[in-house]
């Protein structure tokens, strides 16, 4: 007898639970880095970003991808996700520092099963 197939609602808490895994683990792999994190699921006018670090004066607007490979997880970001990343922080840039402005880059951590998690600084110039 085959065991029952999982329901719509379970796959979707389960891929839920997935990501905000792999979003700790992102936090964890920028902070040895030396980020300091300032928000994570953070919601902007332009939409949710999944991590916001800052090292120095580079403002890191952080995409976080788990897939089957790490090449699969730079190809999930489209180009009109990218651009809503860019507006996001350029606004959340433009409200931390008016004196002395920040430098923002699009980040990427792509994770993938028995691979170590891969952080992409300036993912998409």
């Amino acid at each position: 007898m085959t065991p029952p197939r999982p329901s719509r609602q379970q796959k979707g808490t389960a891929a839920r639970l997935a990501g905000r895994r792999a979003e700790w683990v992102a936090a964890l792999l920028l902070m040895a880095k030396g980020y300091r994190i300032l928000g994570m699921r953070l919601v902007t006018p332009q939409g949710e970003v999944d991590l916001v670090g800052l090292k120095g004066r580079v403002l890191a607007i952080v995409e976080v991808k788990q897939r089957r490979t790490v090449e699969e997880a730079l190809l999930a970001v489209s180009t009109s996700q990218r651009e809503r990343l860019r507006r996001a922080g350029l606004a959340l840039a433009a409200r931390l520092s008016r004196e002395n402005p920040l430098t923002v880059r699009l980040d990427m951590v792509a994770l993938a099963p028995g691979r170590w998690p891969r952080h992409i600084a300036d993912a998409w110039p």
